[in-house]
């Protein structure tokens, strides 16, 4: 079930309202795609979205036209409970304490900055994602213009419909459709990582024991120039063509 916007979050301004969704929608796409930094950066815009509506629900529904980012952010945060205690808990104290550690791993984690023993990036994906979804949940509970059940429905469907198309493990990476050809399963390997991938990463991560075979896959896709791939070097980049290939027909 597709998130109807104009009808789940119908009490917002129509520009807040597509900023919120479109900041939802990149988190995510970016975590189904394997893509942890965009997900985790994408999610410090979030919440400045999130912000901007809570200020302007709890200040009489004198929302702006536009998201802004305030200068200080937690201290922003903390100010909202200061509003009447005739508007919801939920928006008075529990979301807005609930996004200020999701804007701090934008700022203060290996996400923002670059050092530390461990790269968490994918465990911190998965927090910005599991909780941008409680957020937008409780952001339908507050402002939809529907009825209770299609509201608590569309919650349902927020919290359940992300599944990641590549999924890390150690080392290494596993496609999650089995029944993807091996030419779409490369393309897929390919886009969820910044840079080239060597031939012989992708063979490991597709299961593909016989090199040799799997070369004439990667010709293919270098002939219709959705990868260029460097026999020389054993290297592959995926082209625009391929990005746009991936984008248009393997992601959901």
């Amino acid at each position: 079930m597709k998130i109807d916007s104009a009808s789940a979050l119908g009490n917002l301004p129509s520009s807040l309202r597509a900023e919120l969704i479109e900041e939802f929608d990149k988190i995510t796409r970016n975590y189904r795609e394997g893509r942890w930094e965009a997900s985790e950066l994408n999610g410090g815009r979030f919440c400045e979205i999130v912000y901007s509506i809570l200020a302007g629900h709890l200040d009489g529904d004198n929302f702006p036209v536009n998201a802004k980012k305030p200068s200080r952010f937690k201290d922003s945060c903390e100010k909202l409970s200061n509003a009447p205690t005739t508007y919801s808990e939920s928006a008075r104290l529990t979301i807005p304490r609930v996004l200020v550690p999701l804007y701090d791993v934008r700022n203060r984690r290996g996400v923002g900055h670059v050092g530390g023993e461990v790269n968490a990036n994918h465990m911190d994906a998965t927090f910005v994602l599991h909780t941008a979804q409680w957020v937008m949940a409780e952001l339908v509970r507050i402002f939809h213009k529907t009825d209770t059940a299609t509201a608590s429905e569309v919650v349902k469907n927020l919290t359940d419909r992300t599944v990641p198309a590549v999924w890390k493990i150690g080392d290494v990476s596993r496609i999650l459709a089995p029944s993807m050809t091996l030419a779409n399963a490369t393309l897929l390997l390919l886009y969820s990582e910044l840079g080239a991938q060597s031939e012989a990463d992708l063979a490991k991560n597709l299961e593909q024991d016989k090199l040799g075979n799997y070369r004439r896959v990667l010709d293919r896709l270098h002939r219709s120039r959705l990868i260029e791939y460097d026999r020389s070097k054993g290297m592959v980049h995926i082209s625009p063509l391929g990005e746009k290939e991936v984008e248009e027909k393997l992601i959901h």
